[in-house]
């Protein structure tokens, strides 16, 4: 799988956008690991939570070309631009559409979902004026620290996404989740657990400062 071009992004983008770094690249090397699942579940919608720059779901959308259907969405006006921008260097389609999470869209029509999360451990209070909501302007531009902030464990957005992810995941759907160790992944593997998911630390990378884990999430058989 190809790591798309970022040459069109500039040192102005980056104030406003979260620039890929070793996360967006281990959650690139999961994907890349995991061709042959995707090839074979097919996939129609393909859908990244906060798409930032684009580079994550830009080289999955030329992975799958023509077969499956690619959004974005991003919180942040700056960061669907980004996206847009990243998608036509690369001669991908993507459409970036500007909502909370996964709030726009139809309920368990998500094939496959890609979700890089504000995951740094942080004091509530340095969230305490964002609002997870459209409309919010704190959210957006010149304001990086919600592309990173996680709150207490790393996890506030992270754990609003998990109990919405039973309306978000097609019966046959997938999560692939980006983790700090800080966030006790082993917690969110049971929590998933109880809400009738399997959830495996499908890669894990030690990196300067940090152990990330990325989480493949799929419905329990029944």
């Amino acid at each position: 799988m190809e790591t798309p071009h970022i040459d069109h992004l500039s040192l102005e983008d980056y104030e406003h956008v979260y620039e890929p770094a070793e996360d967006s690249f281990l959650l690139l090397d999961a994907l890349e690991k995991d061709l042959d699942y995707l090839d074979e579940l097919q996939p129609r919608l393909c859908v990244e939570l906060g798409s930032g720059s684009g580079v994550i779901i830009t080289a999955l959308a030329k992975r799958l070309a023509s077969s499956s259907l690619c959004l974005a969405t991003d919180i942040n006006p700056k960061a669907c631009d980004a996206t847009r921008r990243t998608a036509a260097r690369n001669g991908a389609r993507v459409s970036a559409i500007r909502c909370n999470l996964a709030d726009a869209l139809r309920r368990r029509s998500v094939d496959v979902l890609l979700f890089n999360p504000p995951y740094v451990v942080t004091s509530d209070e340095e969230l305490q004026t964002q609002k997870f909501d459209s409309q919010s302007k704190s959210a957006t531009e010149g304001n990086l620290v919600f592309s990173w902030a996680g709150g207490q464990d790393g996890r506030r957005v992270t754990d609003i996404l998990l109990k919405q992810l039973d309306d978000i995941l097609s019966p046959r759907g997938v999560l692939y989740l980006l983790l700090l160790r800080e966030n006790k992944p082993e917690e969110i593997i049971k929590y998933l657990e109880g809400l009738k998911f399997k959830a495996v630390k499908f890669m894990e990378r030690r990196i300067p400062g940090e152990y990330l884990y990325i989480l493949k999430v799929t419905r329990c058989s029944s």
